[in-house]
């Protein structure tokens, strides 16, 4: 029963942040609710990029192997696809959610206008 939990915790440790983002990307697109902001992810998927952007003008200018940079970049490429999809998934569904919320006090304020001032006067 321990050795299960020690597994788990190595897999955890041993898992990129890439990976990580990955899965919050999936969790995020497949969940019809709004789940936890990773900011401390994100964060360090943004530092992660800017690193390894300035590793590939490194590598260019040192004349470095074409393929070399051209591997760097994809992965580049791959991190920013995941952090700004993982971004606008969560945007539309705040943007989604703050639509439904304003439609529902709409109707709620024609059926009940004075309903809705009592609750902001308490």
């Amino acid at each position: 029963m321990e050795s299960e939990g020690t597994d788990d915790y190595e897999t955890l440790i041993s898992t990129t942040d890439a990976d990580l983002l990955k899965r919050s990307w999936r969790n995020e697109k497949a969940a019809p609710e709004i789940l936890q902001f990773q900011s401390s992810l994100v964060q360090r998927s943004r530092e992660q990029i800017q690193l390894m952007e300035e590793t590939v003008e490194e590598l260019v200018a040192n004349d470095e192997d074409p393929l070399t940079v051209s591997l760097f970049q994809m992965d580049i490429d791959r991190t920013l696809f995941l952090l700004r999809s993982y971004l606008r998934t969560r945007l539309q569904k705040v943007s989604f959610l703050q639509s439904i919320l304003y439609t529902w006090f709409s109707l709620h304020n024609q059926f009940h206008p004075t309903s809705i001032s009592c609750v902001f006067m308490k």
